[in-house]
């Protein structure tokens, strides 16, 4: 078979509740804690790789590159190595990493707006 036609097969059955379908490892890619920032932070524009570090609060040099050969990998962000000295390096979002980054930056946006309430949540378990 194919590349195409293994592709298409595995598109034609993706289901995420499915604990073998690849999908499942997407949307860990996505949604991980670093994933969602670089995405997000990326949606601004093309990044080096000290930006994202400084403007991703607590992020360490070690997990945001991890995060971003990962998201490199998965087709979400593109890598571009300028051949000067010192070495540059450029991040930016493919058009698919953009409209992940759309998609996952709604939900954090979404999260902002209501982390009162969920802390309130949170205090009324541990008093009761």
């Amino acid at each position: 078979m194919a590349v195409s036609e293994e592709v298409g097969a595995l598109v034609a059955r993706a289901d995420v509740n499915d604990a073998a379908c690849p999908s499942r490892g997407v949307l860990e890619h996505i949604t991980s804690r670093w994933g969602v920032l670089v995405l997000a932070v990326l949606l601004d524009g093309t990044r080096r790789f000290s930006e994202l570090r400084r403007a991703i609060g607590g992020v360490s040099e070690k997990m945001l590159a991890q995060t971003l050969q990962t998201l490199e990998r998965d087709g979400f962000v593109h890598r571009e190595a300028h051949p000067v000295i010192p070495p540059r390096v450029d991040y930016s979002l493919t058009p698919l990493g953009e409209e992940a980054a759309r998609q996952v930056w709604a939900l954090a946006r979404w999260s902002e707006s209501r982390v009162g309430q969920v802390v309130a949540a949170r205090a009324a378990y541990d008093r009761a």
